[in-house]
């Protein structure tokens, strides 16, 4: 079965982990879904996450992070960029997410990552998502 939007599939997997208060979760892997994952790490969303490339097509493992009064990092995760309708952004119209509390996630020319860095780098690209 072929998925239409892996990347949906990645936050909604997150988002249903996240509300069920489990410490893991995994996610079929793929190039992309690595870089995501990366930012979020960068970011401190989320603790850590591995890649396992046995048995194909491999997956990765993603350790959700939790305050000390097990309330989740991740408050929200929003898809922005769909399959049937891309959203590009230059760096000039790239906004702050959630008055700064937030992250957004972008697709570049020179690769995956938050629109503030991609602000400062002055490239614009594809809106990936939103975390806040």
């Amino acid at each position: 079965m072929s998925m239409s939007d892996p990347i949906a599939d990645l936050l909604t997997r997150m988002r249903n982990a996240i509300h069920a208060e489990h410490a893991t979760v995994d996610i079929p892997a793929s190039k992309l879904k690595q870089q995501i994952c990366r930012v979020l790490k960068e970011e401190g969303f989320i603790a850590d996450f591995t890649v396992a490339d046995e048995p194909l097509p491999g997956s990765i493992r993603v350790y959700l992070k939790y305050t000390r009064n097990r309330e989740p990092v991740i408050q929200g995760l929003r898809r922005v960029s769909k399959p049937s309708l891309r959203k590009y952004k230059q760096a000039d119209q790239l906004r702050l997410t959630r008055s700064g509390v937030g992250i957004s996630i972008l697709t570049t020319s020179e690769g995956v990552m938050t629109s503030k860095h991609a602000r400062s780098k002055k490239i614009g690209g594809e809106v990936i998502c939103e975390v806040w």
